[in-house]
């Protein structure tokens, strides 16, 4: 929901970036997969209950995949780019919970399972149609930048991003926040199919 405002706050300070990438050198998948891998050091920081930590870890991989986007946009999209950031992304959103788990098992194990059902159901519903979309060569009249169709709903990026840091500054209410997300995450789902049925059947 608040993607497209977020995207026109940091266009311009990921373009700067982006341009010194550039004359470096530095593809966007360099920029994606060292992104990935920076994450990955949130799991065990949250595990360990070192949530300051952690959100250094989140925020800093947020930063590098939206800069991966504005390398590419430089440097020209591709269809291997957007799926390795699609795909790492995915796997980023989902380890995030995965750690809450393990730093409180009694506490987060059911809220923390309840959110990444909830992020298949988004997940699913986004890249089925993306790839419906492409077949039909529909493209996004709000996202033409993507390197694919990208279906908005209530709960996007950005809430997720927002989500993230709510769970590291409070981590002792992870699982209301947790299950009231992963609600919000579903209604988005629910109007992701309505959608993107009727409109692949129209």
């Amino acid at each position: 929901m608040l993607d497209r405002y977020a995207i026109n706050i940091i266009r311009s300070p990921l373009k700067l970036m982006s341009d010194l990438l550039d004359g470096q050198k530095i593809t966007a998948n360099h920029v994606t997969v060292t992104g990935f891998f920076i994450g990955l050091f949130a799991l065990p920081m949250i595990a360990l209950q070192w949530y300051w930590w952690g959100l250094f870890f989140i925020v800093i991989n947020r930063i590098f995949d939206g800069l991966d986007g504005a390398v590419a946009r430089r440097q020209g999209i591709t269809d291997c780019g957007g799926f390795l950031d699609i795909t790492l992304d995915f796997l980023f959103y989902s380890m995030v919970p995965f750690a809450f788990v393990l730093s409180d098992p009694d506490s987060n194990a059911v809220a923390g399972a309840f959110l990444i059902f909830s992020f298949i159901g988004t997940g699913a519903s986004f890249l089925s149609f993306a790839v419906m979309a492409g077949k039909r060569n529909i493209e996004s009249p709000v996202y033409k930048q993507k390197s694919l169709y990208y279906i908005g709903g209530l709960m996007e990026g950005t809430e997720t991003i927002a989500c993230f840091v709510l769970f590291c500054l409070f981590p002792d209410y992870f699982a209301p926040i947790a299950w009231i997300f992963g609600t919000l995450c579903w209604l988005t789902t629910a109007t992701r199919i309505w959608a993107g049925y009727h409109t692949l059947k129209d």
